[in-house]
């Protein structure tokens, strides 16, 4: 396994829209296992593929405290969402900042697992929210969308600035 490079905002490739798997082997299970280390040790509760540079529809979550219920969604649709829930939300693309989202609650989701075979899985609460904002960045959509314009230069500026600073730290 291998830690990977997240993609920091503002990145335009974290625009980019993903495109669905067309098969799911070795070299895909082998990217699933390198994300899951990848998202544990930033640490984090998801992951899509776009942000590791990999433009491709997947994801993985694991929202347990103890990193036992990992979920792989290859293509994932959503079929049927209800409910109106507001958190914060954080992102490890945009790293130390969390603003308030309004999400689905609770929805309904079909994808292939990591065998290619076809799943349909229900979800409330964090882990609804979690797949819902991963979601997003496989469509090139990040949680700073949801901010105003303003709300977003600031976080793109603060970030830049941050940075600059810790590559001026590195070069002394």
């Amino acid at each position: 396994m291998a830690k990977l490079k997240i993609l920091e905002f503002p990145d335009a490739r974290l625009r980019t829209k993903a495109t669905p798997v067309e098969t799911v082997d070795d070299a895909l299970r082998a990217l699933i296992s390198d994300m899951f280390e990848t998202m544990y040790a930033a640490p984090g509760i998801g992951l899509a593929a776009t942000q590791v540079d990999v433009h491709k529809r997947l994801l993985i979550t694991d929202v347990t405290p103890d990193k036992s219920e990992p979920h792989v969604l290859i293509n994932p649709e959503i079929l049927e969402k209800d409910g109106v829930t507001v958190s914060d939300e954080g992102c490890l693309s945009v790293p130390g900042y969390y603003e308030e989202v309004e999400r689905a609650e609770h929805i309904r989701v079909r994808f292939l697992d990591r065998h290619g075979e076809t799943q349909e899985m229900e979800a409330e609460g964090l882990l609804a929210v979690c797949i819902q904002h991963e979601m997003d960045h496989l469509e090139g959509k990040l949680f700073v969308d949801y901010q105003s314009e303003a709300k977003r230069q600031r976080i793109r500026k603060k970030l830049q600035k941050e940075r600059r600073h810790q590559s001026a730290a590195v070069a002394m």
